[in-house]
């Protein structure tokens, strides 16, 4: 086999571009921003002077960083582009047309996926890193509009998360943050009728998904299921086995 130059790209096999906001919390295993998360290559970029209270503000005035930070992924051979915030969700539809590759910054997009397979009736819990921040803009941006099916509750006011994320303590307690996560889980439970699913929305919490589906027997998504899925749509596999 000959392989051939791509432009002026130096490194190769790197799948997964994933931008990141200036938020500084140790990401642990799990975290969309830890490289051992994944079974395949990543690329991660930092959007420079971009932080969670931008993106909590809907500050549509660092536009422009998150698409310089989107072109180097894509210059460096990136196949697809997310992120590190849901609330990145505020530049997808502008950033999809922009790129030559598939861009899918939000948590949230799953929605559209999850509403299709519960049913009619039923409704979907959200936990998010700040419910105040999780307005119809946001929803609207990523292209949500049955939001009457959507009950969400906010981390922002658990005091770990709020110390360790919001406030960047500069540590992390995995063992609070997550009683913390499955305590707003019984919360969404108590409060949501017909819940057929939960979405956790912030890209921090993937490492409590086995905790919160202990406590409520539903499927429950996050943003590696999302990353994990369009990987397997860019990237396909060989199978190999006997019949």
């Amino acid at each position: 086999m000959i392989y051939t130059v791509k432009g002026d790209q130096i490194s190769y096999g790197e799948v997964i571009g994933i931008l990141l906001i200036e938020n500084y919390v140790p990401f642990i295993p799990g975290d969309v921003a830890n490289a051992t998360t994944y079974s395949y290559p990543v690329r991660f970029q930092r959007i420079d002077g971009v932080t969670h209270r931008h993106l909590f503000d809907h500050d549509r005035s660092v536009k422009e960083k998150v698409f310089e930070a989107s072109k180097k992924l894509v210059k460096e051979g990136v196949k697809a582009i997310t992120g590190d915030c849901g609330f990145l969700a505020l530049f997808q539809e502008e950033l999809k047309e922009e790129m030559n590759v598939p861009v899918f910054l939000s948590s949230l997009i799953q929605l559209h996926f999850i509403k299709e397979i519960i049913p009619a009736g039923s409704n979907i819990g959200i936990i998010t890193a700040s419910s105040a921040s999780l307005t119809g803009d946001i929803f609207g941006a990523a292209g949500i509009n049955f939001t009457d099916r959507l009950i969400i509750k906010g981390l922002e006011n658990k005091r770990h998360f709020k110390e360790s994320v919001i406030d960047e303590a500069g540590f992390l307690d995995t063992e609070k943050l997550e009683k913390e996560v499955v305590e707003a889980t019984r919360e969404l439970k108590e409060e949501t009728q017909n819940m057929a699913a939960i979405l956790l929305e912030c890209s921090l919490l993937p490492p409590y998904g086995k905790a919160v589906s202990e406590v409520v027997n539903v499927p429950v998504f996050d943003y590696i299921t999302m990353i994990d899925y369009v990987y397997s749509a860019v990237i396909k596999r060989n199978f190999n086995g006997y019949m």
